[in-house]
């Protein structure tokens, strides 16, 4: 269960400035209601620039609603050049903190403002569905983690994360950042002789013993690496996990799923005792 400080309980249990303006000088949104969260951000503004009063209607969660909320209550007052200075990051330490995994909402109240200003200055909105933005809580764009692969040799999500932090808040672009990675290694191995198999082995073992294994122990159990045949890999699963009714879901829907994205898609992992 994520921890959440006082004030952003206060800005979700009673969020200020919630609806629409009738007629807003400005407008902006951000987000997707196919991703789940989605803000829509009215101001008024007067002849000095200032803004006067803003308003937000907003699809999401309870830290969306409060960094909403936040947001307006953070830029009533100032002027337009002010505002444009608000870091996602000031949204954050004004809610007095919020979980990792719930960053991105503070970063689409940051977009909608941005969005909103360029809709005062008459400034049409980018387009760049040619290097969209993968990771949205830390702006990580598509073409920053081809050039990881090609420049740093980063050959999984873990090692992105180093040089980026994709991945490391939400969590929600991981299987899209992933496809990425594993998409611009391809090209990369086109140019040059496949990995030998001991090289495959070493980098199933490092995603089993740098990711998977590590979530197991969460829980009681653990993996180990038993046997590796051309495309299959033979592993035990240890602890609770070996016992579990469950364990043939956690084999092909984490363990299988997560060797797949990180080092083959045609990986078919099999269980041994």
């Amino acid at each position: 269960m994520w921890e959440y400080t006082d004030k952003v309980k206060e800005y979700y249990t009673n969020p200020k400035n919630v609806g629409e303006l009738e007629n807003p000088d400005a407008v902006g949104e951000a987000g997707s209601l196919v991703c789940g969260d989605m803000l829509k951000i009215f101001l008024q503004i007067d002849d000095k620039g200032i803004i006067t009063d803003a308003k937000f209607q907003t699809f999401g969660c309870g830290s969306a609603i409060a960094s909403s909320s936040a947001l307006t209550e953070m830029i009533i007052g100032k002027t337009i050049e002010e505002a444009e200075k608000i870091t996602n990051q000031d949204i954050v330490e004004f809610l007095g903190g919020l979980p990792n995994e719930k960053i991105h909402c503070s970063v689409m109240g940051k977009e909608a403002l941005e969005d909103a200003i360029a809709n005062y200055k008459g400034i049409e909105k980018k387009v760049e569905d040619d290097n969209p933005v993968i990771c949205t809580c830390f702006n990580v764009k598509e073409q920053d983690l081809r050039n990881l692969v090609r420049e740093k040799g980063v050959t999984d999500i873990y090692e992105a994360a180093q040089y980026s932090k994709v991945s490391s808040a939400c969590g929600k672009c991981r299987e899209e950042a992933s496809a990425i990675i594993l998409d611009e290694l391809k090209k990369k191995n086109e140019k040059k002789d496949n990995l030998t198999n001991t090289q495959i082995v070493l980098k199933i073992n490092k995603v089993l013993e740098g990711y998977i294994s590590e979530h197991l122990r969460k829980d009681g159990g653990d993996i180990e690496l038993v046997d590796v045949d051309n495309n299959k890999v033979y592993v035990k699963l240890c602890g609770v996990c070996g016992k579990c009714s469950m364990s043939s879901h956690t084999l092909k829907n984490f363990v299988e799923k997560t060797l797949r994205e990180q080092v083959s898609p045609d990986i078919e992992v099999i269980s041994v005792n």
